[in-house]
């Protein structure tokens, strides 16, 4: 991911590989700093399932963190 600050919108979904093809939610459309917060307030299951997407690029989640 390109280097962004923490004001840049961001879109927070999370993929569910179950089933045919899996989902992908949208759980927050905003700053990144928010959508971090969002994420980190998830259960542990869920935060394996998600991404962050900018206008340019997409990052797992707990790529960000680890």
């Amino acid at each position: 991911m390109r280097t962004i600050s923490s004001g840049v919108s961001v879109r927070l979904y999370h993929l569910d590989d179950s089933g045919e093809g899996g989902a992908a939610t949208t759980l927050f459309y905003g700053p990144l700093a928010e959508a971090l917060g969002i994420a980190a307030r998830q259960e542990e299951d869920v935060q394996a399932g998600l991404y962050l997407a900018t206008e340019n690029d997409v990052v797992a989640y707990l790529d960000l963190e680890g």
